[in-house]
């Protein structure tokens, strides 16, 4: 049987050292049997070609504008495919220059170009996403990159969980069986390597806490900084998508949709749904649920432009909350844009999370306080929730709480228990007013339930509490600023 041309560059990589066995200690801390270092394929011209040629036959595409690649390794990589291909690149820095014009990022390009990126070796996926992070500042259109090896670690889930479509030319597995077939390892190893595979794939992305933002934002600025200014700092495309619907809305009103039947349900959606920015639901308490149900909910967001949470308040092991979240009856995963997420189980409840959104747009909103009282979300209950949501920007947004749990701008604050007037219900409910949320708690977003849901006229009450929450918010913004 004939070699192909991926098993003669395997082979070829592991005859000059670039694949190696023994024992590493890999950046993420982990020891690995097997170590990639593509570094060294720059002393080969004709492999260092052929290794950019298979790049970009897996990825090619007459629609990128610009490519970029990873640094360091995978510049290299980058600037023949650049040549070949007669295609733009830029170069992203590690770290912004102390002199001349002090740019992260060298190169021409305009704002709305498509860039694909190109890497050497993804783990977790992390230096992808800095890479995107800093170029999505710049309003580049990042949601491609290929890579040469894919270690099988969680880096393709974790990149499609922030919108980013990574492909793949070979995976560690693949490497394996190619060097065992041509006899260059014996299977006692090829057994070793896919264990310590097995065993370590669920890696996350942990991002670098921005200190500073293209506009001059620091990370202590949330409550000072202007819906617009913010929609710079995140690189999560749905905390962008929602902070644009605020902007273009004047709301930060969120409807807690608490209602039993289908109708009650699509009727409020089209009855609040032009003056919401967020439509919240409990869909399993919907008794004559149904695949309709969603659709028509479906229908109504795109209509008045609102997200879908869903509060589902997930806070199992990882491998359950996965089956929770794209299985059953309501296969939450599939309509609902944002859920919401106890942070008890620690992070591999996000991560169990990311492992079921198989490349949508998806997100979360960490449950970092509750409005009942005697609720058991202590001081370290909310620091460690601050934490997992800092490590895991990708994929959560924001939280619900009663006050500033963060105050980076990525992060949208989510206030409930908001109510015209300052009441307790018997069920041990206590309720704020919009003004008293924005202003002195700091959300970002009021939720609303029965003082809309259960109003004569629920247009006439979302307008009421929509103008109160945006107008403290304006309040808010001219007196920090």
């Amino acid at each position: 049987m004939a070699t192909s041309t991926l098993e003669k560059v395997v082979l070829e990589l592991h005859e000059i050292g670039v694949v190696k066995f023994g024992s590493f200690t890999l950046k993420s801390g982990m020891q690995s049997p097997v170590y990639f270092d593509l570094r060294i394929i720059v002393s080969y011209p004709k492999l260092l070609e052929s290794v950019s040629e298979l790049l970009w036959e897996a990825k090619k595409s007459s629609g990128y504008q610009q490519i970029c690649g990873v640094p360091y390794t995978a510049l290299p990589i980058a600037t023949v495919i650049s040549t070949k291909q007669n295609l733009p690149m830029l170069i992203k820095r590690k770290e912004s220059k102390s002199y001349g014009t002090k740019k992260i990022v060298e190169g021409v390009f305009k704002e709305g170009e498509k860039c694909l990126i190109i890497e050497d070796v993804i783990v977790s996926g992390s230096s992808v996403y800095e890479t995107v992070e800093t170029l999505r500042e710049l309003n580049l259109a990042c949601e491609e990159a290929v890579v040469f090896l894919d270690r099988e670690q969680g880096g393709s889930a974790n990149l499609a969980a922030m919108g980013i479509n990574a492909t793949s030319v070979v995976n560690i597995t693949q490497v394996m069986q190619i060097l065992h077939k041509h006899g260059r390892i014996n299977q006692a190893t090829v057994d070793s390597c896919l264990e310590f595979i097995n065993s370590n794939n669920d890696t996350s992305i942990v991002a670098n806490k921005k200190t500073s933002t293209k506009n001059g934002l620091g990370a202590t600025e949330r409550v000072s900084a202007t819906f617009e200014a913010r929609i710079s700092t995140t690189n999560h495309p749905l905390a962008r998508k929602l902070l644009e619907i605020m902007v273009a809305k004047k709301t930060n009103l969120c409807i807690a949709a608490d209602v039993s039947t289908t109708k009650e349900l699509i009727t409020l959606a089209d009855n609040v749904g032009p003056h919401v920015c967020i439509f919240k639901t409990h869909i399993d308490i919907i008794s004559d649920f149904s695949d309709d149900t969603l659709k028509q909910l479906q229908g109504m967001a795109t209509k008045h432009n609102f997200m879908l949470m869903e509060d589902r308040k997930f806070g199992d092991i990882g491998a359950t909350v996965a089956n929770q979240y794209s299985s059953g009856v309501y296969k939450i995963v599939e309509w609902a844009d944002l859920v919401t997420v106890h942070a008890l189980p620690g992070d591999g409840v996000i991560k169990g999370l990311v492992s079921a959104v198989n490349g949508r747009s998806r997100g979360c909103v960490l449950v970092a306080e509750m409005s009942s009282q005697g609720a058991l979300t202590n001081t370290d209950y909310v620091k460690n929730s601050s934490k997992i949501a800092e490590d895991h920007t990708y994929f959560v947004m924001g939280f619900v709480a009663q006050g500033s749990v963060s105050d980076d701008p990525r992060f949208l604050l989510m206030t409930p228990g908001v109510q015209m007037e300052v009441l307790n219900d018997n069920l041990g409910q206590q309720y704020v007013t919009p003004h008293a949320a924005v202003m002195d708690k700091g959300a970002d977003i009021i939720i609303v339930g029965r003082g809309i849901t259960k109003a004569e006229d629920q247009v006439d009450a979302a307008v009421q509490y929509k103008e109160a929450a945006y107008n403290a918010y304006l309040e808010r913004v001219k007196q920090l600023q």
